[in-house]
């Protein structure tokens, strides 16, 4: 297993996200992005979600609309203890240089600090916490590309 500090960055290349803040809660069960504009749609008697990433006020924001055939409504509690219900997709997400598939729900963080929270589903069985630490993937990458 790996050690991953209390807050890092990330890489998610199906959501084409790079160098995205996220945070470590051992708190939370599931991970969640943030995301706006999410709504189900049908196509072709087909349904799908429409969602939007991050927000205009974030400096990676791109205004772009993504649609995502499979996916699952789950209900699941906020960190304020009410039930909600949520749309989760899986997606990949890329950290210490490696790949990884994710379940995350999407939902509306724009008054937190971190766009993406990644919980205990994700990081059980592949991560050790040490919240001593900070940014412990993001300094293995940017020292890979200095010795390049």
């Amino acid at each position: 297993m790996k050690i991953i500090g209390r807050i890092d960055k990330a890489d998610f290349p199906e959501l084409n996200l790079r160098n995205i803040n996220i945070k470590v809660d051992t708190g939370a069960f599931t991970s969640s992005i943030h995301t706006h504009d999410v709504k189900e749609i049908e196509l072709n008697g087909e349904k799908y979600i429409e969602f939007k990433l991050l927000d205009p006020s974030h400096p990676k924001y791109e205004n772009i609309i993504f649609k995502v055939k499979s996916y699952e409504v789950k209900t699941l509690k906020s960190s304020f203890g009410n039930s909600e219900q949520r749309f989760i997709i899986k997606t990949n997400i890329l950290i210490f240089d490696q790949e990884y598939p994710i379940e995350m729900s999407l939902s509306d963080r724009s008054d937190m600090k971190f766009p993406v929270l990644l919980g205990r589903k994700f990081l059980n069985k592949r991560f050790i916490v040490d919240t001593s630490l900070k940014n412990v993937s993001s300094k293995l990458k940017r020292g890979k590309k200095k010795n390049s």
